[in-house]
């Protein structure tokens, strides 16, 4: 997965463009009177369901139980409506999620029955998330659930990062200067800046000076997705920190 080839303290260094509507999907879903409550939280079920899936399965459940499960724990949040209890006062909404999977997983296995596929209301495409396929390619490496999780949170973060980064490319004609360029975004190996200007046509100092905005526009994405579930700029630069640990 993408990976800055920056430091922690370069990307944890603080920016101005912190946003002041940091929680606002999370509130959006959790109030059932918000024309932007349906999309909010199928908003957040499309980020989350694959890190609450790995979650489950490393619980020791099997493919169908995890999605199923995990289909009707998005269906009862729905249904209960415990967004509402989120507050960034609370701490990071992630911890909060989990700790409702934990407490709906305690609920579900001590019940004789289940809600199959969130009783209808499915949230999110199964087939659209290869969740199993993408499940038997992680490693296996006796990972702990809860490690599990962090991890493929963050490398959910970082998707959904290079995901808008590569929407401003394509918005702006640039598609194929993204395609070429965003290997240098991680520790993959695609060429020099050399070989890539000749095949773009762009001299070698201008694909430096590019991959340098590039880097410092990822970073300033990067933020912003994380402004959106915490509280404050410093739990920002204490959830980037907690990115990077998810991959020690």
């Amino acid at each position: 997965m993408l990976l800055l080839k920056s430091t922690e303290t370069e990307i944890a260094g603080r920016s101005d463009s912190f946003e002041a509507t940091h929680w606002s999907v999370v509130i959006s879903a959790g109030n059932q009177r918000s024309p932007q409550a349906e999309a909010a939280m199928a908003r957040l079920c499309q980020a989350y369901w694959y890190p609450l899936y790995v979650f489950v399965r490393r619980q020791g459940q099997s493919d169908a139980d995890a999605q199923d499960l995990v289909q009707g724990f998005f269906a009862k949040a729905i249904e209960k409506n415990f967004l509402a209890a989120a507050e960034p006062q609370k701490g990071r909404f992630r911890s909060f999620l989990l700790l409702a999977l934990k407490r709906y997983l305690a609920n579900e296995w001590v019940r004789a029955g289940r809600e199959k596929r969130g009783g209808g209301q499915l949230m999110v495409s199964l087939d659209e998330q290869d969740t199993e396929l993408r499940y038997k390619a992680e490693p296996a490496d006796g990972m702990p659930p809860e490690k599990a999780f962090a991890r493929q949170w963050a490398l959910t973060l970082l998707q959904q990062v290079l995901d808008r980064l590569n929407a401003e490319f394509v918005t702006e004609g640039r598609a194929r200067l993204f395609d070429e360029l965003k290997v240098f975004l991680s520790g993959e190996k695609g060429g020099s800046y050399a070989e890539v200007g000749l095949r773009l046509g762009i001299t070698e100092a201008t694909i430096k000076v590019t991959v340098h905005r590039l880097r410092r526009r990822y970073r300033e994405l990067l933020r912003l997705e994380i402004a959106k579930t915490v509280r404050t700029s410093e739990e920002i630069e204490d959830e980037i920190r907690e990115l990077f640990a998810a991959f020690s």
